[in-house]
This record gives structure tokens, sequence and C-alpha cells, in this order.
């Protein structure tokens, strides 16, 4: 199912709460209803290349070292 644009509000928010060290996906779902699929194409699609790579690099170790983080 395509999910419209949502306003500037909503992906300013999406994106502060991912690129948080202390906000999970389940958190994000659970407010905003997008699974980390989703938030990871918004990342990707929002960041630059360099970026959008260092926090899949962060969020990655994150998850190596939490079974339960983002």
């Amino acid at each position: 199912m395509a999910r419209t644009r949502p306003d500037a509000g909503t992906v300013g928010e999406v994106l502060a709460m991912a690129l948080s060290d202390h906000v999970s996906f389940d958190q994000i779902r659970a407010l905003h209803g997008w699974g980390p699929d989703e938030v990871q194409g918004l990342m990707r699609h929002e960041l630059r290349l360099g970026s959008y790579v260092a926090w899949r690099k962060r969020v990655r170790q994150f998850t190596d070292r939490r079974e339960f983080y983002k």
C-alpha cells in the first residue's frame, strides 16, 4: 500500500526520532505507524548519502549490541 507524503512536521519528527539513539523503531511505529523499512526509506530520501550511511552503521552497531534496540 502506497503511503501518501506526510506533512513536513511529521517528517521532521520521524527524522528526529530515527536519529535519536534513545528511540526504537517500535516507538516510531507506535506513534506514527511507520515500520523500519519505511523509516529507512525516508532517511535514505531525506539525508545526504554520507549521513544516511553513518546512521545505518550506527543503528546496525546498536542492533548488534542490544537485542531489542532499533
